[in-house]
């Protein structure tokens, strides 16, 4: 697996500035797939530290933003965050009840109403567990520039309307009836296509 190569190798050897856009767009884009596998990964050692699944570590982590928030939620404001069914979602939270790591409590104003809160335990479980973590994400946000901050930003802003676009959707065709050449398949995007093509080792050979 290819590992993370601090800025300052470009500078010396001259390739970042002395290559193609094109290989520039590919290196960008591997490193932002080397940071994806890392997280990947945190996620799988987080999910084998506590011993659960993406989905109740993900409702664990909203709930204690809620609470840290001061914000009240519910089993619908969860199944939305989830973006789950009502009905996964009363397994879901039936199966952290049973684990101690989540409490039914009674509305206050809402006779009806119950409201979720995590045990202190699960305060305790999720801070040990992803503190330090967040810690060294945010030392590293904080070591940058503010222009490289409204770089990065500006950047990943673009990529996720990039990727929030769906090429598979069905377009509408066209009104005589003829068929529509896009609906073959979505174009191939130059820079993917280009990416997922590119050996990693080859730019860490000519790096080097």
């Amino acid at each position: 697996m290819a590992t993370n190569r601090p800025s300052a190798l470009y500078d010396a050897t001259g390739y970042w500035y002395t290559s193609s856009a094109e290989e520039r767009g590919v290196e960008v884009l591997n490193a932002l797939r080397r940071y994806r596998s890392a997280e990947s990964d945190m996620r799988k050692r987080t999910r084998d530290s506590m011993g659960m699944g993406d989905t109740d570590l993900a409702a664990l982590r909203f709930l204690v933003r809620a609470s840290r928030r001061g914000e009240d939620v519910n089993a619908k404001d969860l199944a939305t965050h989830l973006g789950i069914t009502s009905a996964s979602t009363s397994v879901l939270i039936a199966r952290l009840v049973a684990s101690g790591h989540l409490r039914r409590n009674p509305h206050p104003t809402d006779r009806r109403g119950v409201l979720l809160t995590v045990t202190n335990d699960s305060h305790v479980e999720v801070r040990s567990t992803l503190s330090a973590m967040h810690r060294r994400m945010i030392v590293t946000a904080e070591s940058m520039s503010a222009d490289e901050q409204a770089v990065v930003a500006s950047f990943l802003d673009s990529m996720s309307e990039a990727l929030s676009i769906d090429d598979h959707a069905e377009a509408d065709g066209p009104a005589d009836g003829t068929a529509d050449s896009s609906a073959n398949g979505p174009a191939e995007h130059p820079a993917e296509s280009t990416a997922e093509s590119h050996d990693p080792t080859d730019s860490e050979t000519r790096i080097r």
